[in-house]
């Protein structure tokens, strides 16, 4: 893949703000203790119910965000829920909700049933591999909550192994770790489209 400049690559995302880069996360081996605490992660049903500083930021943050959505996502009970559900499942994961909005704008374009060409699926393009590693037989990867849940919980794993550098998570949850044009694009996007209050990933 040719090298864009950061310039370069934040136009062209301001542009063409469905542009989709898929990648593949890579099978690795998971120590045991490692398999069961995301099957863990994975396996917590509680419906979300995503908890705001105040009120009056959850409707400033759904109304802002909606706006932003709306071309991508038109019918607005659809996208409320779906950005309702980012936000529980990116903060239960200790991640910035406007950078996994970013991440999902890259990986699919808002497009729920997306299929990459190494077969990752949905929003968050997971490879379904992980299924087998951490989750169950009744595993969706299209269904939204489960795509999202698997998603983030896969780059606060790669985010822990990298001790919390999030340019080589970001490589490592494409597929192309040692690369610059992926986690060039997830930030740029986070920045030129989704981003809001102060930049953090938080603890877990």
């Amino acid at each position: 893949m040719r090298l864009i400049s950061g310039l370069a690559l934040g136009f062209a995302v301001a542009l063409c703000p469905a542009a989709v880069q898929a990648g593949a996360q890579q099978y690795e081996p998971l120590a045991a203790s490692v398999q069961a605490g995301l099957h863990a992660a994975i396996a917590d049903r509680a419906a979300p119910d995503p908890q705001f500083p105040s009120i009056q930021e959850k409707v400033n943050w759904l109304t802002d965000m909606s706006s932003r959505l709306t071309r991508r996502m038109p019918d607005r009970e659809a996208r409320l829920d779906f950005l309702k559900t980012v936000y529980y499942e990116a903060k239960r994961a200790g991640l910035d909700p406007q950078m996994v909005l970013g991440l999902i704008q890259v990986e699919s374009g808002f497009k729920k049933y997306s299929v990459s060409s190494s077969g990752a699926r949905g929003y968050m393009q997971v490879m379904p591999f992980w299924i087998k590693l951490i989750g169950s037989k009744d595993s969706n990867l299209f269904h939204m909550r489960t795509n999202l849940r698997f998603g983030c919980t896969i780059l606060r794993h790669y985010l822990d192994m990298e001790k919390g550098d999030l340019y080589r998570a970001l490589g490592r949850y494409n597929g192309s770790l040692g690369m610059p044009e992926y986690p060039r694009m997830v930030l740029a996007a986070w920045e030129k489209q989704w981003a809001w209050g102060p930049r953090v990933i938080g603890p877990r």
